[in-house]
């Protein structure tokens, strides 16, 4: 682990994060900054939307950008569901919103290449990470100069996932030390296994609005402007 001043962490600079919110991924839903989800993983379809630009076949998955499209998929095979099209008794890929980009026409075309490869929902050339299946809010306070923030983060995210997610609202967060009730908290860990435990199933039993007591996470300073 490489160690900044007084503050050991990762290297930011090519840090990649592991997963997303549904809400992040709801902002990428233009043709220019595609995005969707499906069977839990996250996918970014710019270069195939930008590869297949003003092609009719793309335009089911630009109406479906920024979304889930996990019922297009067969779980257990993770390939687009198939049925029995009635018009040539033959297994077909179902595709309810029209034909899309790989999938082959009903009928032998002479204009249909079959040459690209795998399928865009086949590999993991389009990945960028997974999707958050269950997330939480958290409010994060910084001692010093007395700010806060409202950070909605995935219930499996490290806090060091946590610190980027906050580097826009302050650049030298890894020169902080993170404390809950006072107790340090391990940046390797996730808020459920550093004690800060999700208790919004016990508010939705008691009928209580979860939104009037959100963990806060206090920032204290260490005396290190490391800049991220």
């Amino acid at each position: 682990m490489p160690h900044r001043g007084l503050v050991a962490g990762p290297e930011f600079e090519g840090f990649q994060r592991r997963f997303f919110t549904p809400e992040e991924v709801a902002r990428h839903n233009q043709p220019e900054d595609l995005w969707v989800s499906y069977l839990g993983y996250v996918y970014d379809l710019t270069p195939l939307a930008q590869e297949y630009k003003g092609n009719l076949l793309l335009k089911p998955i630009v109406e479906v950008a920024g979304q889930d499209i996990s019922h297009w998929f067969d779980p257990n095979t993770g390939d687009i569901r198939k049925h029995i099209d009635p018009l040539t008794g033959c297994l077909r890929y179902r595709t309810p919103r029209g034909r899309f980009v790989h999938v082959p026409p009903q009928l032998p075309r002479s204009d249909w290449a079959n040459d690209f490869g795998n399928p865009w929902w086949k590999g993991s050339q389009y990945e960028v990470g997974k999707l958050s299946a269950k997330t939480r809010n958290i409010r994060i306070i910084n001692t010093l100069t007395s700010q806060q923030h409202l950070l909605e983060v995935g219930a499996l995210e490290s806090m060091w996932e946590i610190l980027h997610r906050y580097l826009p609202y302050n650049a030298h967060a890894a020169s902080y030390t993170w404390k809950y009730e006072g107790k340090t908290l391990n940046m390797d860990r996730t808020l459920e296994e550093n004690g800060i435990q999700d208790e919004e199933e016990e508010f939705d039993y008691l009928k209580m609005d979860g939104t009037h007591y959100i963990p806060a996470i206090l920032l204290y300073f260490n005396d290190d402007l490391t800049e991220l």
